[in-house]
């Protein structure tokens, strides 16, 4: 059997300022979960996501050293329709993360917009466009 995609991991520097994050894109975590060093949730699917702090990491692997340079992940949240594009991008800027990308019409025929987690890491949001 092919291995399968089972679980998506973060590292973060700061568990309930991530966590708070990710709450605000609808994933169920508890909030008991915030002082956790290491967190999952299931996602739709079967899917997993995990975060684990830079502690929890460096427990394992002593050398580990946050990628420099940019950003290595981006995590992508269909939304209902355009309008909701704006809308979370709105409602998660007006909270005070970070637009990297205010919403855009995307030649691939998307309402996009990128938003930056509280370890600088992509998060995309996007929706079909209406066809014309």
């Amino acid at each position: 059997m092919a291995p399968r995609i089972d679980l998506i991991g973060l590292v973060v520097s700061d568990m309930a300022a991530s966590l708070a994050f990710y709450r605000r894109l609808g994933l169920d975590v508890p909030a008991d979960a915030d002082s956790q060093p290491h967190v999952e949730a299931a996602l739709p699917g079967g899917l997993r996501m995990a975060w684990d702090t830079v502690e929890t990491i460096r427990s394992f692997d002593p050398e580990w050293t946050a990628p420099q340079g940019g950003r290595r992940i981006d995590l992508a949240f269909a939304c209902d329709d355009p309008a909701d594009v704006d809308r979370v991008y709105g409602e998660l800027t007006g909270a005070g993360y970070t637009g990297h990308r205010e919403p855009w019409d995307a030649f691939w025929g998307m309402r996009y917009a990128v938003v930056l987690d509280p370890d600088g890491n992509g998060v995309d949001l996007f929706a079909r466009l209406p066809a014309s």
